[in-house]
Formats: C-alpha cells, structure tokens, sequence
C-alpha cells in the first residue's frame, strides 16, 4: 500500500525535512501517551525512538504525536479523580482526529495505564487502519510489608490506615513509601493497567511479550522495534484495526481475564472496544457472564496473593503462557498483530525463562479457583447488572449480608472512615459516583484500601455505581447499573437497610419490599451538580456502566 500525496502534502512536507525518496513511504502515526508525570510512561520517549527505528528499518516514515494521558493513582486521591475514565474518550477522540487529518497508513499506540490503554485501542477500532499497541511494561514490585511477601503502591494506603489504628509506626509508611515503587512502569500489581495492557495482548493488538515484559527489560525494548517494522507489514497486507478488534478475539480477551483474575475495569472498557467495532455491548456483558462460569482461574499475583508481581508473570510465561493453558476455550484462527493466527503464535513462541512458576501460572486441572475472577451481578438493587471479582474476596465473605451504611459519594465515605464510623458488619453503600453523577464513576479504591488497613476487609463489604481497581480486595460489587443519578434502585437505599451479596448465586439483594421501594421512589429527589466544561458534556451524554460509559451523540444529533 503506497501512500498518494497532493502537491500540499509535499510543500508542507518538504518544510520539514522530507525528500521525493520519502513520499514512496507508507506514514506511519506514533499516538504517544509519554509523560514526566506517570511512572507507567515515563519510558515511552525511549521506547518511541526504537518504535521509529523499526518503521525506518522496514522502509516507512514516522510522524509521532502526543496524546493526554492521567495517573489514576494520582487522580484518584483527590477529585481530580472525575476525569480518569471520561480521559478515555479525549484519547479515542484525538486519535480519530489526527489519522482522519493526516491520513495516515498506520497507527503504532503507546500507553500503558488503565484508561489510556482501552481508550487508544478504542480509537484504533474507530479509524479502522493498521495498528499496534505498545504498552511500557509494569514495574517491579517493593519489599515485605506486614504480612505481605511483595508490595506495592497500594500498599502504602493500607499502611498509612494502618497507622492511624495504632498497628505501625509512622518511620514504617515512610519507608514504604519510598521503597513500594522501585523502578518505573505501570504498578508492580495485576490491575487494570496490566489486565488492559495484557488482555490487548491476548486480544492480539500487540506483539508476543508485549502485555507483560517489564518496563527495564531488553525485551520491551525489543518489542518495541518489532512492532515498528510489523505495523509496516500490516499496512502493505491491509490488515486493519477491525481485522483484529472482533466479537472472537473479544471472548478471547475476556477468557484470558478470567484465568488471569483481571481487574472488574476491563468489563467496561471491552463493553466500550465493542461498541466502537458496532458489536451490540449487551452481547459482551452475556459473555462475560457465560465465561464466569466455564473458565477457572489459573493465575495469581498481587492482588490475588502477595506471592508473585508482574515480574513472576512474566517469567512464569506471561500472557502466552495462559492463552496455551486455557485454548481449549479459544478461538485460536484469530488475526493478531503478527499477521499471523493466535494458533500460529502459540506454536512459535518461546519460554526463554524456563518453565512456569506453578505459585503464579497453573492449569486447568488444577486451577486456583474453579469460577472465573470476574462475575455478572443481578438482582433488585442492581437490575441492569454490577460487576464483582470472586478471586479478590476472601471465601467466607462470598456470601455476606450486613447493615447498609450509606454515603452520597466518595468524599463522604472517606471523612466517615477516617472518623471511625464503619463498622464490622455494615455494607457500605457509595451512590451517585456513575457516569452521569459522578460525574465520570470514580473509582473506590481509596475507601476499600482504608477498610483493610483497619482489619475490616473480611467483616464489611462495600456497593457502589463506580468503580473499584484492579488493586482492590474484599467483598465489593461495582458498576451497580442503572446508577443512582438516574434513579436506580441504589439510590433509594437507607442506613440499616439489610443486604445481601452473594457471588456464587452472581445476586445482590436489598431485603426491602417492592411497596416500600416504591414509596422511596416517589419521595425521591435528585439535583444533578453544577458542572462546567469537558465534565458538563461528558455528564451529558455519559452512557451507564453496562453500556460502557461511552458518550451517546444520539442524544444531540435527533
């Protein structure tokens, strides 16, 4: 495929640099998400020149341009963290824009943390040209801490709560905090920045090792510089974005997230990757459902266990290693990056690390847990579905009925922890955090992480129509849809209410009567918050969370 240039492309061209030898060039973009302020991609100015680097070496050109990416550790410590998943459609956005204005033949994306990720492979889907992801690769993991072999970043959140309980000394989270992060990359833990990064690797948007090599490894560099010579074959053989991004290698990632305890995150933004490739959302929210029930859990790191980080992962086999442990419930004649089949990838890799750890990558004979690590919640206070991670909740608190203890956003559950208000025993509910009143569904980690550091994550559990992360561990239900804002059960609950949870049965209950709900129904009121710029549009035509929490122009283009 050879790029067609008007005598505008070449003036313009020309001012820059580019002689008649580089108009015979396919123009490859490089959508790159580095930033001085995330450690997940502090390394992709490095990784970019090797990326450019193959694209030379395979006869392209390459046009590299920044896209906005935030820290959701850094967000989601204060308010800030309303921007985190609503950023996801500013990056599909601004990759839209730029390959629409610029033509490109081809799109390498570089990201590596938990909104970048689906947002850029979401704008991948959208233009529908060649394209790889190159994520930067996770960090290594800090030392023991309590009675945890590995650490990491959240670490520091349950210690600080620990502290303000009396059980350590103030010299010990100071230390912590210094020593949980220990080099750069996405966090030492299995959340959604690796579950993303990985399952697009499972996906087949990027090349073997691509989900999982650390990020000071040779070895990203090197699947760095393989992907810019790739992408140009995929340019020259039109294999697009769609060829790859389809409903089959879409069960294909969801099934490696199930063996691989993902993070609940990734139910939202697959429902989102569908939806840009016109797959019906409602069909991936009924597979993730199906394959919660046929595909075991085959492997463990932090958070599942504090056995193994990301960097056990990997040498274990990483992603490739679990693909080939579970094919039995692939569709192995898929496309991937490779131009190659996900059959035709298996057969060829190679383990250079040896064999798996059998602590961190088993089989399926003899899996860690026999149901998948993700599961579809339904009931009455969640018609429409939540979603809860079995492999995060410890076994005597897969059933779990308590006291509603209920808060009208993330705030307001922070100031009730830090007063010592919850209890042993009580559900803690967190409403209007959806999309819509939110707005942008924060995420609750912060809250859980403090109801661990107090000893309470085997005697509470906590509800919410936001978000949890993949680092998150208790008995917890999210994406509670519809979401209180628009009126869903959720937002008629009342302290003391009892409520049960009960993930074998995949159902949330509030034990209160239809008539009295109905009665709440009719008394309730909702003022939706002031809001101005990007959050009062995205507000405006956020989607629920069983939809993805994807904008819907429908709603201004009647």
């Amino acid at each position: 495929m050879k790029r067609t240039y008007d005598h505008m492309d070449a003036k313009l061209f020309r001012s820059i640099g580019y002689e008649d030898e580089d108009f015979k060039r396919p123009m490859i973009g490089i959508a790159n998400s580095f930033s001085e302020g995330i450690p997940g991609h502090i390394n992709l100015r490095q990784l970019a020149e090797e990326v450019k680097r193959g694209i030379y070496r395979a006869g392209g050109n390459a046009i590299e341009f920044g896209v906005v990416a935030c820290c959701d550790g850094i967000g989601n410590s204060h308010d800030g963290g309303a921007y985190i998943l609503p950023s996801r459609e500013v990056i599909a956005d601004s990759i839209e824009v730029k390959v629409k204005t610029h033509r490109l033949d081809g799109i390498v994306l570089m990201g590596s943390c938990d909104k970048i990720v689906p947002g850029m492979l979401m704008g991948a889907a959208r233009v529908n040209i060649p394209a790889i992801l190159v994520p930067g690769g996770p960090m290594f993991a800090g030392p023991s801490f309590g009675n945890k072999k590995k650490t990491d970043s959240t670490a520091v959140m349950e210690a600080i709560a620990a502290y303000q309980i009396g059980k350590v000394d103030k010299q010990e989270v100071d230390n912590l905090e210094v020593t949980a992060f220990p080099t750069c990359g996405s966090c030492a833990f299995y959340g959604t920045a690796n579950a993303m990064s990985c399952s697009a690797e499972a996906l087949g948007m990027t090349m073997p090792n691509g989900g999982c090599a650390p990020a000071v490894y040779a070895e990203r560099i090197r699947v760095a510089r393989r992907t810019g010579e790739q992408i140009i074959e995929l340019v020259e053989n039109d294999i697009k974005a769609r060829d790859i991004i389809n409903y089959k290698s879409i069960q294909n990632a969801i099934a490696y997230l199930m063996a691989s305890s993902g993070s609940t995150n990734a139910v939202l933004h697959y429902a989102a990757i569908a939806h840009e490739c016109g797959i019906d959302v409602e069909e991936i929210i009924r597979e993730f459902d199906r394959q919660s029930d046929i595909v075991p859990q085959i492997a463990t790191m932090i958070p599942a266990c504090y056995d193994h980080d990301m960097v056990d992962f990997f040498h274990s086999g990483g992603v490739m290693r679990v693909m080939e442990n579970i094919k039995e419930f692939l569709n192995l004649d898929v496309m991937t990056a490779t131009g190659k089949t996900l059959g035709e990838n298996m057969a060829a890799h190679n383990y250079p690390y040896g064999p798996a750890i059998e602590t961190c990558i088993t089989t399926v004979d003899k899996p860690f847990a026999p149901m998948g690590s993700l599961t579809i919640m339904r009931g009455n206070l969640a018609p429409d579905s939540g979603v809860a991670k079995p492999s995060a909740i410890a076994e005597e608190s897969r059933v779990f009925t308590g006291e509603a203890i209920c808060f009208d956003g993330h705030d307001a559950c922070m100031k009730a922890l830090q007063e010592r208000i919850v209890k042993p025993g009580h559900v803690v509910v967190v409403r209007y955090e959806g999309p819509k009143g939110g707005p942008g569904m924060r995420e609750m980690l912060f809250p859980l992480k403090v109801i661990d550091g107090q000893g309470m994550a085997r005697t509470t559990a906590m509800i919410t129509d936001g978000r949890f992360a993949g680092a998150n561990s208790g008995c917890f239900v999210g994406h509670i849809s519809p979401e209180a804002a628009e009126g869903g059960p959720i937002a008629l609950v009342e302290d003391g209410d009892q409520i049960t949870i009960d993930v074998y049965k995949k159902e949330i209950t509030l034990h209160v009567d239809e008539k009295e709900l109905a009665r709440r129904k009719a008394k309730w009121q909702y003022t939706p918050k002031v809001l101005d710029g990007y959050l009062a549009r995205y507000a405006a035509l956020a989607r629920s969370a069983d939809k993805g929490g994807v904008l819907d122009y429908r709603k201004v283009l009647k």
